[in-house]
C-alpha cells in the first residue's frame, strides 16, 4: 500500500496541483471512446495520463467512482445539448427541436451515452451525478408537460416519459444502425424521420 501511495506521488509531479483530476478524466473519455462501457479499465486511463496504476483508485476510489464522473460529466453536457436544442415557434417543434438535439448527441457520444444509461455502472446517489440526470430529464419534462411543473411522480410525467421513450428508442436504433450505416444517414433520419415519428403524441 505505501509503495503504491509513493509511486501516486511520483507520478503526480508532472502535473500542476488540481490538474491531474482533470487529466484521468481526459485519458478515461479516451479509453471509453476506443473500448467501449466494457472494455474499460483503470490500468489503461493510468497508462494514457502517464501515471501509475494507483493513480485512478486514489482519485475515484475505483472502476464504478471513475465511470460515475464521466456520466456525470456526460449528462451536464447532454443537459446543456438539450438546452440548445429548445428552439422553435411554438411546443410541437420545440419538442421535435430538442428530439432531434437528443439523437444527435447520441449519434456524436456514442459510448457516452451508452455509459449514461448504464446505471449498475455509476453511483446513481453520487450528488453530482442525480443532480446533472435530474437536470436533463427536467429539461425535457418542462418542455412537454409545461413551464410550471409541479407534481414530479411517474404518473403525473407521464406525458414527459413517453416522449423521452420515442426519442430514446430512436437514438438507440439510429446507433445499432437501423435507418443506415452510412455517412450521415443515421443523422438524416433523426432530422427527417423522428419528427414525424413524434406526431404520434399525443402531448
Amino acid at each position: 500500500m505505501t509503495d503504491d501511495l509513493n509511486s501516486v506521488k511520483t507520478d503526480e509531479r508532472g502535473y500542476h496541483h488540481g490538474a491531474l483530476r482533470p487529466a484521468l478524466l481526459k485519458a478515461a473519455e479516451s479509453v471509453l471512446a476506443d473500448r467501449g462501457v466494457d472494455g474499460f479499465s483503470l490500468r489503461e486511463t493510468a497508462r494514457r495520463a502517464g501515471v501509475s496504476p494507483a493513480a485512478p483508485a486514489h482519485h475515484f476510489g475505483d472502476t464504478k467512482g471513475l465511470l460515475t464522473a464521466l456520466a456525470t460529466e456526460a449528462f451536464r453536457k447532454f443537459g446543456d445539448a438539450l438546452e440548445a436544442g429548445d428552439v422553435g415557434q411554438d411546443r410541437t417543434e420545440r419538442i421535435r427541436s430538442q428530439g432531434r438535439a437528443y439523437v444527435r448527441f447520441a449519434l456524436a457520444e456514442p459510448a457516452k451515452f451508452d455509459l449514461m444509461w448504464r446505471y449498475a455502472l455509476t453511483d446513481r446517489d453520487n450528488s453530482d451525478y442525480r443532480e446533472a440526470s435530474s437536470r436533463a430529464f427536467t429539461i425535457l419534462d418542462r418542455l412537454v408537460r409545461g413551464e410550471d411543473v409541479t407534481a414530479h411522480d411517474d404518473i403525473s410525467a407521464a406525458p414527459s416519459i413517453a416522449c423521452w421513450s420515442i426519442v430514446h428508442g430512436f437514438a438507440r436504433l439510429a446507433l445499432d444502425g437501423v435507418f443506415g450505416t452510412g455517412p450521415g444517414e443515421a443523422e438524416q433520419a433523426a432530422e427527417t424521420l423522428l419528427p414525424v415519428v413524434l406526431e404520434h403524441l399525443n402531448v
